[in-house]
Parts: C-alpha cells; structure tokens; sequence
C-alpha cells in the first residue's frame, strides 16, 4: 500500500480558461474543503456526495474572500481515486487557481506528484494497471482512432483478455501441478499430447494479440513521413497541398529548404509527421550541405518516405539514386507538376522498382486525396482482426515473455521432462500476464509508469 496522505493539485492545464479545477484526495479532504469553503446563503450542513454546491473560497486566517466557487464531494469508494475526492471549479486564470491550491496546501494537503491520482486508483483497486496507462493514451490521443483504442482499454477491453488467456493457462497448470502431487498417476494427471495442443494454441492467441503491436503504435504514437527529393521538384508545395495551408515557404529558387519542417497531419484517423526536407544534390554550400545531412537523418528513422520527382523533366541520376537508396524502406513516388508537359520516362522508375507512383500536381491540388488514400495504405497495410489490440511496449513485452515460456513448456512436455520443469515454465508464462495488469508488480516499474503522466491525473 501507500502512505495515505492527502494530496491535492491543479487538474485543468495552465493558462486562460473559463473554468480551473484543483482536486484533492485523501482522508483530509473534506475536512481541508469545510475549513475553506462556505455555501453561499446557507447554514453549514453536511454536503452530500456527488452533488455541486454554490459557494466561496475564503482564507480561514484573513476571512478574505478569493474566488466563487462550485465544490463537489465524492466520497469513498466511488471516486476517481477510491478515496474521498474533493474538486473546487474556480475561474480559469493561473493566478486563482495557483493561490486557491496554495491555500489547500496551506491547510495541510501536499502537492501531488505527477500520476499520482491515477496511481492511487489503481493501488485502491479502481483501475487495473493496463486501465491507468490507457488513461495516458486517452489524454495524449490525437485522432478519433486512437481515442477509440484507447477508451477501450481503459474501459477494461485488453484487460478482460488478457484475464481470460491466464485463466486458460491456469487450467493447463492444474493438470501439471496434480501429476506433481500425485506422481503414480500421471498418465490420467498428465495427457501430455492434449496439453501440449492445448499450450500451442495458447501461445498462437498470444502471438496473435502480440503482433497487432506495430499496426496499433501507428494509431497510437504516429507516424513519420519525410518528403524528399531533388531541390525544387516541389516538395514544400506538396507539403501545404497536404496540409491545405501555406506552412513552408515556396520560391522558384533552388535549395530555399535548409532545415527541416514539421507538420502534423491527421490522415484519416493516423496522426501523421509530415517532414519537409532540404533538395537531396551535390553542394559545396556549408549551410546547404547541414540541411542534407538532416533529411538523410530523417529518412533513416522515418516510418514511409515519400519521394517527389518533377514529371515535367527527365529522370536525373540524383532521382535513381534515391530511389535505389530506398529498398528496405515503405515508400511511395509523387510524381509532380502534372499541370505541364510531362517528360518522365516512368519505364526508368519501374526500372528502379517503384511499384506506387501517383501523378500529382501540388500547384492545382490535382492527385492529392489519392496521394493521402495510398500513403495510409501504405502505412496501415492491412486491417487486424485479433481478439484485443496491444498499443503499449510494455504489454507487447510481457507477451512475448509469456509466449516464450509456453514455447518452452510445451517442448519440456513434447521430451518428456518432468513435470516440476513445465510448471517452471508455465507459472513465469503465468506471471508475464499478470505484469499487464499489474497483478504482480514491481515498484520501479509504477514509478516509470506514473511519472509520465501530468501533475493533477
């Protein structure tokens, strides 16, 4: 367990808003709140739980008053935290807010650590610990998908499986552990092909739900796309055609791209880095030369690249060398400048293998929904249908962890080893599963957890 201190901190972010709220928790928190507050034209009584109440925020030691009010009480256990919960709404502003939380502080709260509300809640039993991260996930997302994904988990959806792929496992370790205690009989205790088959199908559905990892982190996390190419094929152009607003300056000047740009685009439920990148050439300019170093930096942790030839010139040996430079790469070609005459031999891009090339023009918005159609695709390629959907390393960790452990069990099994070794095996299978949810724990891994998330969740 913890300390069970009251603590107290800001919930809503800083800055100018219409409403603030501090949150307190903890054994003190409806004392600390009734030296504090007073009802507005009502004698003091009780308040209720899980009701609002009108009233003014007033310093016990001056009587001055610092702000209006509305207070809500939820007690024990049905909180956030699972324990008694106070929330004052004050005027939005840092000021008000900052001296409203002094004053709690004042009164004996301590200030919050960052996740510690979300961290009690689990530690109260609220919440199992793949729930708590998935609030993170729910606060950080940034599309509709990756809410969508996110709310799941937190309501419980990974959680329910992962309970039901350890009560399955459970069951296999109750026949090994029986032919340990009852050694004679360990062929009625211990039908080692059945189990066998029983494990490796387990361990395929764990495996199943382990590889949505990649395909869910896209949702999750983003991903990244550089732009690059020749200087002045128009990959700036193209970069506020995608974003439908003016963001990287454009010239007919050559090289004008010295840094790289960053742009988030939501494309179609994938939150997107869009990275506009300096012209890819031989130069003896210093400063020209710095910015191509950068997009070949780029395009070494990029998740897609893609590249941008000009359809109204010859394929030059700059453009086939980029393109060869990228085989183990996912990348697509825009071929721009659709507008005017086009002189691009596309026999020389099959000739580099570029099976995806869209014509595009970024001057006249020609081509560019397709271009957002196949750059998804390109990075989504291929729908997941799995019991539950893995989003977070951690988790994708312990299945593999787990996995690895049936993997063993089942050969331990399939060469007739005893059956003190497969239990071995299937409780450390055992075990990776209930790291997920925290039903084994280690205090180091909670600090790591917590400590991302903000001050007052």
């Amino acid at each position: 367990m913890y300390e069970e201190t009251t603590i107290a901190a800001i919930a809503t972010p800083p800055g100018e808003g219409g409403v603030a709220i501090v949150r307190i928790s903890g054994p003190e928190a409806e004392k600390i709140a009734a030296r504090i507050f007073a009802r507005v034209g009502k004698a003091d009584e009780r308040l209720q739980s899980h009701r609002l109440y009108h009233g003014q925020i007033r310093d016990p030691r001056s009587a001055r008053i610092l702000d209006d009010v509305l207070l809500t009480v939820m007690r024990r256990p049905r909180s956030y935290t699972g324990e008694d919960v106070v929330e004052i709404h004050c005027h939005g502003g840092a000021f008000l807010a900052r001296r409203i939380l002094e004053l709690v502080l004042s009164e004996g709260a301590r200030q919050a650590a960052p996740g510690e509300f979300t961290k009690r809640a689990f530690l109260n039993g609220r919440m199992d610990l793949a729930q708590a991260e998935a609030v993170l996930d729910l606060i950080r997302a940034r599309t509709e998908k990756s809410a969508a994904l996110a709310l799941d988990q937190a309501g419980g959806g990974l959680s329910q499986r992962v309970g039901e792929l350890r009560e399955a496992l459970l069951d296999i370790l109750v026949h090994v552990e029986a032919a340990i205690d009852f050694p004679e009989e360990e062929i009625e205790f211990l039908p080692r092909r059945e189990l066998i088959g029983k494990i490796r199908d387990l361990n395929k559905t764990i495996d199943d739900i382990s590889a949505t990892y990649d395909w869910a982190r896209l949702f999750r996390e983003g991903a990244r796309v550089t732009l690059c190419g020749r200087p002045n094929v128009g990959k700036s152009s193209l970069l506020n055609a995608l974003l439908g607003e003016n963001r990287a300056i454009v010239t007919p000047i050559a090289g004008t791209t010295r840094d790289v740009i960053e742009e988030t685009l939501n494309l179609d439920g994938v939150p997107v880095v869009l990275a506009d990148t300096a012209g890819l050439r031989e130069t003896e300019n210093p400063i020209e030369t710095l910015g191509i170093d950068f997009t070949r930096r780029h395009l070494e942790t990029s998740d897609a690249v893609i590249v941008v030839l000009d359809g109204s010139e010859p394929l030059s040996r700059d453009d086939e060398a980029l393109l060869r430079s990228l085989p183990n790469k996912k990348f697509l070609v825009a071929i721009n400048k659709s507008d005017l005459p086009q002189f691009i031999d596309t026999q020389s891009l099959a000739a580099v293998h570029c099976a995806r090339r869209i014509s595009i023009s970024a001057r006249t918005g020609h081509g560019i929904a397709e271009l957002k159609k196949v750059l998804r695709d390109l990075l989504i390629d291929r729908e997941i249908e799995a019991p539950a959907v893995v989003t977070n390393l951690r988790h994708r960790a312990a299945l593999r962890r787990s996995s690895d452990s049936l993997a063993k069990a089942a050969a331990a099994l399939d060469e007739n080893f005893a059956p003190e070794f497969v239990a071995i095996d299937l409780n450390e299978a055992r075990e990776a599963l209930e790291e997920i949810t925290g039903t084994i724990r280690s205090d180091d891994i909670l600090e790591r957890i917590f400590a991302n998330f903000c001050i007052g969740k």
